[in-house]
C-alpha cells in the first residue's frame, strides 16, 4: 500500500516531488535512527556523471587550523587574471553539522565560481558528534584567516573575502561574522546564508507546518542539533545559535535564501528581518515549490539554477559596489 503523502508535499513542484519520493524510497529509516556513521555511508555523495562546469582550475589544498590540517578545495574561475586580484568566497557545506563532504558541494561551488568570477574555497570542517560545538566554527574562523593570509599567492584580494554556506554551513557563516564583529576583527564583505540554522528554540510555525518535509524532518533536525551542541545543551550561546545575539548591528551585508517547504524556513526569514531591523543591508528570497537541500543539487531541481543566480547577482553587486567605493 502506498504511503500517504504529507499535506505539505502538495506545495512541491513537479521535479521536487519526484526527488522527495525517491528520497523516501531510498531512505526508509530516519537519519536520527541510523546514527552518524551509517547516515554518512548511506548519504555519501558520489561523483556526478554530468559534465562538470569548466573552470581555470580546482586545487586540492590543506588549510592549517588550531586543530590540525583540514582538506579544502579552491575553485578558480575561468580566465583567472594575471594582474587583477579576484574576490573570494569561503563556502561551508551543509549536513546538519554531522553530514556533508567536499564532493557534496562540488558542483555548486563550480557553478558559483564560474558564474560570479569569484574564487571559492570549500572547507571540509570537523563534524559532530565526534567534534561538537565549537569545533566547526573554530575551523571556519581559521580557514577564513588562512584564506586572507595566503590570498595574494592565489591571486585573491585579501580585502574582498565573503563567507557563505547552506543549512549548517549557513549557521557557521552567520556565527563567524558575529564572532569577528564581537572580537574587533576584520569582517567579510558579505554573508550568504542559504536556509541557515540560526535558532535552537524550534518554535516558529514552519517547524510544525513542515515537520514531515522531505529530506529534513523536524525530528531529524532536532537530533542533528543535539549532536552538534553536545554537552552545551543548557548553555547555547549566540555563536551556536546566532538568533540569540543581542544585536546584529554592524554585520556584513547579507543574502538569505530559503526553501518554501522547510522546517527551518521561518527561523531563517526571521533572522533576515532582524538583520534589516538592525541596519544590515539584507536581501531575503524564498524559493517556492522546493524543500531543504535543493540549493546544492545542480541539475536536479529547476529552482537550483535560479537560486545560484541569486547568489551570483549578490556577489557581483558586492564586487561592483566595492570597486565603485575605491575608485
Amino acid at each position: 500500500m502506498t504511503k500517504p503523502v504529507p499535506p505539505s508535499w502538495e506545495r512541491l513542484d513537479a521535479d521536487a516531488l519526484l526527488v522527495a519520493q525517491a528520497i523516501t524510497e531510498a531512505l526508509t529509516t530516519p537519519v536520527r535512527e541510523l546514527g552518524a556513521r551509517t547516515a554518512r555511508e548511506l548519504l555519501a555523495s558520489t561523483p556526478s556523471d554530468r559534465p562538470l562546469t569548466p573552470l581555470d582550475r580546482v586545487e586540492a589544498v590543506t588549510v592549517p587550523t588550531r586543530s590540525g590540517p583540514l582538506r579544502a578545495r579552491l575553485y578558480h574561475p575561468p580566465g583567472s587574471p594575471t594582474k587583477d586580484l579576484r574576490p573570494a568566497l569561503l563556502y561551508l557545506h551543509g549536513g546538519g553539522f554531522v553530514l556533508g563532504t567536499l564532493d557534496g558541494v562540488d558542483e555548486v561551488c563550480r557553478a558559483l565560481a564560474a558564474r560570479s568570477g569569484w574564487a571559492v574555497l570549500s572547507l571540509e570542517y570537523r563534524l559532530a558528534p565526534e567534534h561538537p560545538y565549537p569545533a566547526a566554527l573554530e575551523d571556519a574562523l581559521d580557514a577564513l584567516a588562512w584564506l586572507r593570509e595566503s590570498a595574494l599567492d592565489s591571486g585573491i584580494d585579501p580585502d574582498m573575502t565573503a563567507v557563505g554556506g547552506d543549512s549548517a554551513g549557513g549557521n557557521l557563516a552567520a556565527a563567524l561574522c558575529l564572532h569577528l564583529r564581537d572580537h574587533g576583527r576584520p569582517l567579510p564583505v558579505s554573508q550568504v546564508l542559504v536556509y541557515p540554522a540560526v535558532d535552537d528554540r524550534f518554535a516558529t510555525p514552519s517547524w510544525t507546518r513542515f515537520a514531515d518535509a522531505p529530506l529534513l524532518t523536524a525530528a531529524d533536525a532536532r537530533w542533528l542539533w543535539e549532536q552538534y551542541i553536545g554537552a552545551h545543551k543548557g548553555g547555547v550561546d549566540r555563536y551556536a545559535a546566532p538568533m540569540k545575539a543581542a544585536s546584529l548591528r554592524g554585520l556584513p551585508p547579507a543574502l538569505v535564501l530559503t526553501a518554501e517547504v522547510d522546517p527551518l524556513r521561518d527561523d531563517a526569514e526571521a533572522y533576515a528581518e532582524r538583520l534589516r531591523h538592525d541596519g544590515v543591508p539584507t536581501a531575503s528570497i524564498r524559493h517556492s515549490g522546493v524543500f531543504h537541500g535543493f540549493f546544492t543539487e545542480v541539475g536536479v531541481f529547476a529552482r537550483t539554477d535560479a537560486a545560484i543566480d541569486d547568489v551570483v547577482r549578490h556577489l557581483r553587486g558586492i564586487a561592483a559596489g566595492r570597486a565603485t567605493s575605491t575608485s
